[in-house]
Parts: structure tokens; sequence; C-alpha cells
């Protein structure tokens, strides 16, 4: 995740309530404690999903992840869209596409592939937003750097564990990111405190659930898939928001994006431990090109 890539605090700043029962103790927590407990959350969270996957599809998953964050973030920040114009609700709905087509692709992908290189080819997405808007020649070594592991992901001659279809699905995942990345900001300077962010999960909610919905039938009403679900939701996104947020209010930005560079290595060790996804020592190397790609490119950016 590089420093371009990260979220306004000040967008937000409405986004007190669910924070506040993680306040009292993120307080004893140092900032780089709680990223790097966000990021643990939010790669958890995406191997309960993809544990959820030999009982449901990839899509159905995801609209039970948007669905119960979007019921859990309505709970304590509804949406003010009163006084905003045409223009302003266009940029949320923006918000709201890029976000549930965001997390489409993604589990696809994580469907398709290891979680540490679905995250390692999805964070090409900021990384490149990030070149493009710094225009400062020494990002093209990041640049070159990120697709060399990409390169070494490839599964070229059979080898290794990944897809084509897999790596598509996480490059678009990237592409979908880069755009929320785009939209969040703009939301952020829209809408009133995190009512933006709201009302993208209200948009994103419908814009899967006919997805989500036919593909999951009647399986999505079972208590224990509905209880995971809502497990998902919690750790991919109440959690980690706050957590996040919090972090971004005690450190700096660029540090806090150097941490989430780390946010790749750290799928893969959850996949190791929690999915038993066991990759070959080339995948790792990859993984290992992404995250100093992104690091190179946050500590350039803040040049």
């Amino acid at each position: 995740m590089t420093a371009e890539s990260l979220p306004d605090a000040e967008s937000y700043r409405g986004w007190r309530s669910p924070s506040r029962a993680l306040r009292a103790a993120s307080d004893a927590i140092p900032p780089s404690g709680l990223v790097l407990l966000g990021i643990l959350s939010v790669q958890v969270g995406a191997g309960l999903a993809k544990n959820l996957f030999t009982q449901l599809s990839p899509s159905a998953v995801v609209f039970l992840r948007i669905a119960t964050s979007a019921v859990m973030l309505l709970a304590v920040v509804r949406p003010k869209v009163r006084g905003l114009s045409r223009r302003d609700l266009a940029v949320g709905v923006a918000f709201g596409l890029s976000l549930g087509l965001m997390n489409l692709s993604f589990y696809e992908a994580l469907a398709r592939l290891p979680i540490g290189i679905t995250v390692a080819i999805e964070f090409i997405g900021p990384l490149t937003l990030a070149v493009v808007s710094s225009r400062r020649r020494l990002d093209l070594l990041w640049v070159g750097l990120a697709a060399a592991g990409v390169i070494l992901l490839a599964p070229w001659g059979d080898a290794g564990t990944a897809s084509w279809i897999g790596i598509g699905f996480a490059a678009l995942a990237g592409t979908f990111w880069a755009a929320y990345i785009v939209f969040s900001a703009a939301t952020g300077a829209r809408f009133p405190g995190a009512s933006g962010l709201s009302f993208a999960m209200i948009v994103s909610t419908i814009v899967v659930a006919p997805i989500g919905v036919t593909a999951g039938g009647s399986e999505l009403l079972r208590p224990e898939i509905l209880l995971v679900g809502a497990g998902v939701g919690l750790l991919s996104s109440v959690i980690p928001y706050s957590l996040e947020l919090e972090a971004l209010r005690r450190m700096p930005k660029r540090v806090f994006g150097i941490l989430m560079s780390l946010e790749p290595a750290a799928a893969a060790l959850v996949g190791l431990f929690v999915l038993h996804e066991v990759l070959q020592v080339r995948e790792w190397a990859a993984i290992g090109c992404v995250v100093v790609a992104s690091i190179g490119a946050t500590r350039a950016g803040d040049a």
C-alpha cells in the first residue's frame, strides 16, 4: 500500500462510533501495532471467507461479507444525502460500484489462487496508481520490480500454484482497488463524515445482491453460514477500518503506508498457517518483489 493510496483520516472522522469500544484498548497499543493488527484481521477474514468456498460460491460469500458489513456500519452511521447534488451522488455510486466489483474480483481470484499470491497481484493496482500520480523516474524501478514479481508468479510451463484465470481476476481486483482509492477520496470530500462510506456500502450491497443471492440461494439463510458471514464482515471491514483510522490519527501517513506494504507477506503467512497453502521459493520471492516495490514507491512518494 503506497502513501498516495491511503484513506484520508479527515474524510471519515464520522467513523468514530464503531471504534469507541476499541479506542480504550488501542490507546495502550502503539500505532504500528494497530496497523499490523488491522492487516492480520483483514487476512484472517479472507482466510475465513475462503473456507466458506466449500459450501458457497465466491459471489455468495462476497454478498455475505458486504451485506453484513453494511448492516453493522448502518447501525452506527446513516448516510446523509440531503443537500447533495446529482454529481455528488454519482461519485458515491461509483465508489460503491468499485467497492463491490473489487470484492467480487478478489474472491473469484481467491477461489483459484493461494491468498498470498492473490494479494500480491492485487497490490499492483494501488502501486500503479501511486506511480502514475507521482511521475517520478525512480518509480519506474518499482513498477519493474512489481512486474517481475507477477512474472515469477505466472504458471509458465504449468509451474507453480497459480492459474491464468486467477491471475486475471486478481489483476482486475487491483484495477478496481485503484478506482476505489480515487472514488474514496472524492466521496470523502463530498459527503459529510462517514456517510459516504455508508452510502457506498448500500450501493455495493445492491450491486452484488442479484449475483450473490442467485448463487447462494437458501444456503445463505443457514444460521451457521450467517454467523460465519458476520465474522468475515467484522474481520474484513469493521475492525480493520477502526484500527487503521485510529493508527492514522497517531502516526505519519508515510509510515502507515510502509507498514501496509507488508500486507502481501502477511497474507502469505495466513495462507500458510490458516489455510495450509505452501508456496514455492519462487512464489515467496515474487511476493517479496511486490512488498519491496510498494515500500519503495511509498518512500519515494514522500521524498
